[in-house]
């Protein structure tokens, strides 16, 4: 965010909103660097006095297990929603022959024309059924992230390691430096509530994805059979029209 406001600040609020995803990105991957792939606690480790231990518990994990957390905990992220995004904007575009216009500040940088030149490629050489197909799995891919970020959080409340999909990954877990108290033993147990109260919320926001599924679904087809039923009509005016005249 201070990344965010200096930039904002020196080059307008509109370079900050065309890269804004990009400057947190750098900035997250600025501030691991300095202290996971260092070897140095962060600023809520120190503050909780635990350290990054790798899965023998034993000792702190090598530089290259370090390296893929700090890779897949911001890198991929990123790449996985630009990915998504630039995917369904190529599918959408071929779908109606547009072409999806791009931005003039900043934005033609080589290796993102490069990619979005072979999405439209692939996109346009597919069928209207398959870019159907695949429109479809990406929008249900990008739902599905945050229910299972949602899903790996409230496991997280249950069993109190691996806060992050990184973390479980690469088996990374905290060892803290002092010994348990009678406080957390207390708090471990606050925190199993409020996994179980985090199941019961993904089941009601599942419950209600899968009606607006069904009702969707129940929509369409009645509006394809709205749709029939009319062009029936029409035709069998157009016929007594014709026996009329």
């Amino acid at each position: 965010s201070r990344a965010g406001a200096v930039l904002s600040g020196l080059a307008g609020a509109k370079i900050w909103l065309g890269w804004q995803k990009e400057i947190e990105l750098l900035a997250d991957i600025a501030y691991f660097t300095l202290t996971t792939l260092s070897g140095y606690q962060t600023l809520g480790e120190e503050y909780v006095n635990v350290i990054q231990v790798d899965p023998s518990k034993r000792k702190v994990p090598s530089l290259r297990r370090r390296a893929v957390l700090v890779a897949l905990h911001t890198v991929l992220p990123y790449l996985l929603d630009k990915g998504l995004s630039l995917l369904e904007q190529e599918l959408e575009a071929a779908s109606s022959g547009l072409q999806v216009l791009h931005s003039l500040n900043l934005s033609g940088l080589q290796n993102r024309a490069l990619l979005r030149s072979w999405l439209q490629k692939r996109a346009r050489r597919l069928t209207e059924g398959q870019r159907s197909f695949i429109a479809q799995a990406v929008h249900i891919v990008k739902q599905s992230i945050p229910l299972l970020r949602r899903l790996h959080l409230a496991v997280f409340y249950m069993k109190g390691i691996f806060y992050h999909f990184s973390k479980r990954t690469t088996g990374i877990t905290y060892l803290r430096s002092v010994g348990f108290t009678e406080d957390d033993q207390s708090i471990r147990s606050s925190y199993r509530l409020l996994g179980i109260v985090s199941f019961l919320h993904l089941g009601l926001t599942l419950g209600i994805y899968a009606y607006n599924f069904r009702h969707r679904q129940r929509a369409r087809k009645e509006w394809r059979l709205h749709r029939n039923l009319s062009h029936q009509m029409y035709k069998v005016w157009i016929f007594f029209y014709v026996q009329g005249m």
